[in-house]
């Protein structure tokens, strides 16, 4: 009996691990195409803003997502640079 359930917690761990490292491949993923748009110094301010824009556009279509919500959850990394 305990063999059988630490069996299954330890899947249910994997899987999380898993589906954690997929969404963390994803954030990265994203946030580097970001970071290469809006630093793109051939491109003028609002190009690299129109950059960025084609970005979040694709984002939003690939996932269907026509708007983002919980922008008033978000908070913000303690000791980031802000510009």
């Amino acid at each position: 009996m305990w063999s059988a359930s630490l069996e299954t917690t330890e899947l249910v761990n994997a899987i999380a691990a898993e589906m954690a490292s997929g969404v963390d491949a994803a954030v990265e993923c994203w946030m580097a195409q970001i970071e290469q748009a809006s630093s793109d110094w051939r491109l003028t301010t609002l190009g690299r803003m129109a950059a960025v824009r084609e970005v979040l556009d694709r984002y939003q279509q690939l996932t269907g997502k026509a708007e983002l919500h919980g922008r008033k959850q978000c908070v913000p990394a303690t000791g980031g640079r802000r510009s």
